[in-house]
């Protein structure tokens, strides 16, 4: 009896840990109008969008970057090779709209093994003021994408974030990368975040240029294998936070792939485990499975209807998702439960393969965790 009360306590805890997390989101991204003004006093920043390639959504992702609604900034797009098929559209941007400070930058500083922070170089050299943005090249900006950052900082924030909001798939798979970023990782960062322990994402980051600087400037973040763990280390160390976005930002996914879906998130799991190895060691008891399987372990034990409190789990957790993604205007369809049903399946595979394997490909880089494991346990 004691195993079943033991299995039924903990697959409560787990449960309530999931619906609170989920009401945190829930209360953070609530849907409004993407109208929220300009501060009085706005500071003028500056964007850095690193570029490779084009992609799905290029013309309208770069383009929503000469549409904001604020009155001092500029863009700087960086690319690493003068080859690259997105210079085009680039160029063709900024000559169409010259009211926008923009600029292409061309070239590659070579500061670590991660090829999206040596591409960012430049443009955090080249930036003209104090407050600068790193947005990924497939982020689409809101028109009041600057003030919404801004209005996250406190005077012990030197980092705002918004993790990615996937809309617009097309496929199935695409819909479960949506339940991945959605509901999924939504949850777990505003959690983090209410809890006084937030971490960088680096979809759309908005640095305070000045702690940043204070250790040694965005090459300081090649100390990690992935720069949004090198910011949330730098940033503790000053003993300042990293805080989340109210309503954080769309990124247009079109179609995915099995094995695309798969191999980012195992990739991401990867560097979570080298990177943050305290926090990923718990992320076997993420999703349904854990709860699941307690539940209806402790069920059994207790010789309760099993099918009953499995059917009774799975409404809760993933009712309170879809109700999170209503309140918020996310995607839903009718696939999205089954798609909630597959990502929960695939969660604790990858575990195991981010536990067993090193290596991974980025962007055609071939990468391994292993150097930045020895350096962290050297």
């Amino acid at each position: 009896m004691i195993a079943a009360y033991a299995c039924a306590a903990l697959c409560a805890a787990m449960v309530s840990l999931n619906l609170a997390a989920i009401a945190i989101a829930g209360a953070k991204c609530r849907a409004r109008p993407r109208t929220l003004p300009v501060p009085p006093g706005a500071p003028p920043v500056s964007i850095v969008r690193p570029l490779r390639g084009l992609e799905t959504f290029s013309e309208e992702t770069l383009g929503s970057s000469f549409m904001l609604d604020y009155p001092s900034y500029e863009v700087l797009f960086c690319v690493q090779c003068a080859n690259d098929p997105v210079i085009g559209l680039v160029e063709k941007l900024i000559a169409a709209h010259p009211h926008v400070p923009a600029r292409l930058l061309v070239g590659d500083d070579y500061v670590s093994a991660n090829p999206k922070l040596n591409n960012c170089v430049k443009g955090w050299d080249a930036a003209r003021h104090a407050w600068v943005v790193l947005a990924d090249s497939n982020a689409l900006l809101p028109p009041d994408y600057i003030q919404t950052m801004l209005a996250a900082f406190r005077d012990d924030t030197a980092l705002v974030i918004s993790m990615p909001i996937g809309s617009r798939p097309q496929g199935f798979w695409a819909e479960v990368e949506c339940a991945f970023l959605n509901t999924f990782q939504a949850r777990w960062q505003y959690g983090a975040e209410a809890v006084g322990i937030g971490f960088a994402q680096g979809k759309n980051m908005m640095w305070r240029r000045e702690v940043l600087e204070r250790a040694g400037g965005i090459r300081a973040l090649g100390a990690e294998i992935a720069e949004d763990a090198a910011s949330t280390k730098i940033i503790r160390a000053q003993k300042m936070k990293v805080r989340l976005v109210d309503m954080p930002f769309e990124q247009p996914l079109g179609h995915r792939t099995a094995h695309e879906v798969y191999s980012r998130h195992v990739r991401w799991a990867r560097l979570r485990r080298v990177t943050f190895p305290a926090y990923f060691a718990p992320e076997f008891m993420n999703g349904s499975f854990a709860p699941v399987l307690t539940g209806a372990y402790a069920a059994h034990l207790l010789d309760v209807n099993v099918p009953l409190v499995v059917v009774a789990l799975l409404a809760t957790l993933y009712g309170a998702e879809l109700a999170l993604a209503r309140v918020a205007g996310w995607r839903l369809s009718w696939r999205s439960p089954f798609a909630q049903l597959t990502r929960d399946i695939l969660l604790p595979v990858m575990f195991v393969d981010a536990c067993l394997f090193d290596d991974f490909v980025w962007h055609g880089n071939a990468m391994t965790v292993r150097e930045q494991e020895e350096q962290t346990t050297g």
